[in-house]
């Protein structure tokens, strides 16, 4: 039998493609951070300020003697002298300690405030999302009655019924008053969590209200109320120095950058020297968190990343 020939192999047709490209693994907000030059500046002067505050004395030694309170009348208002760059203030202190040292005061009154503000916040904003409508209604109210006293004046009244106003004092005063902005953000915040699809399971599941709390609304919550404040320890510091300035603020034998501004703006006109150093520092320290919190906030916020 003549042998049958075999059928000709099938091809098999490949797709063309379509030109369809896959959607990119999103960057992670952090590493979106490292890349960007304004965070590390920022990053850099911040801890350079929380060197001068955690460890003054070494810093303060780089010029001179390195003690604030070290102080020659023969050395009133000179501008600059060997070992001093900086010069000394009408007392004869050398402005350089002083600077350093100052950054302890103003940082810590800063973080204090901050931190008070900060865990009010958090109490009163879980409490308004979570607690149902009274809870709501009684924490607004008392939010509203707090925004309707100016920050600063509300902190003045108080401050001049202290006895003694030290860092200590003055932070909780700043503390108390500033809290009002992050407990609404904060409700927001708990409100918009509240509604989602883990929490309603949760508490389907029959878990108690504080587990939820602790375990899916605040840690999903948080971050923008974290994010103010990282802006507000810069607007407490120069709250601080305002106060300070007024002479409300911070009293001797403190040293701040706020009692170094206030001591100089009076001789400004014989000694403008006195002034530089404390207002750089300053300055550069308020920037530095504003330039932080912007950072953050445009990384981890979604809308910014569009």
């Amino acid at each position: 039998m003549p042998e049958k020939t075999p059928p000709p192999t099938a091809k098999i047709a490949v797709p063309k493609t379509t030109g369809v490209v896959l959607p990119k693994k999103a960057t992670s907000p952090w590493k979106l951070l490292l890349r960007r030059p304004l965070f590390w500046i920022s990053t850099i002067i911040l801890l350079v300020m929380l060197a001068f505050a955690v460890a003054p004395a070494p810093f303060a030694g780089l010029f001179g003697h390195g003690d604030p309170r070290a102080c020659n009348l023969a050395d009133s208002k000179v501008a600059s002298a060997p070992g001093h760059p900086f010069g000394f203030d009408l007392q004869g202190c050398d402005i350089w300690a002083g600077a350093i040292y100052g950054a302890q005061s103003s940082i810590a009154v800063g973080l204090l405030a901050t931190v008070i503000s900060l865990a009010i916040a958090l109490v009163f904003g879980i409490v308004a999302g979570m607690g149902g409508r009274v809870a709501d209604w009684i924490v607004s109210r008392t939010t509203e009655v707090f925004l309707g006293f100016p920050f600063l004046l509300a902190a003045i009244v108080v401050l001049n019924m202290l006895g003694t106003r030290n860092v200590l004092t003055v932070g909780v005063v700043l503390g108390v008053f500033g809290w009002p902005m992050m407990a609404r953000l904060m409700r927001a915040s708990v409100r918009s969590v509240a509604g989602t699809d883990h929490v309603l399971a949760a508490r389907t599941m029959g878990l108690g209200v504080g587990r939820i709390v602790t375990r899916y609304v605040v840690p999903n919550a948080v971050q923008p109320v974290l994010l103010l404040a990282t802006l507000t320890v810069g607007g407490v510091i120069v709250a601080e120095s305002t106060l300070t300035y007024l002479g409300i603020g911070l009293s001797s034998p403190a040293i701040s950058w706020g009692l170094q501004i206030a001591a100089g703006s009076r001789i400004f006109q014989s000694a403008p020297h006195v002034l530089v150093l404390p207002s750089i520092l300053l300055a550069l320290t308020v920037l530095a968190v504003v330039a932080l919190g912007e950072e953050l906030r445009s990384v981890f916020d979604p809308r910014e990343r569009r």
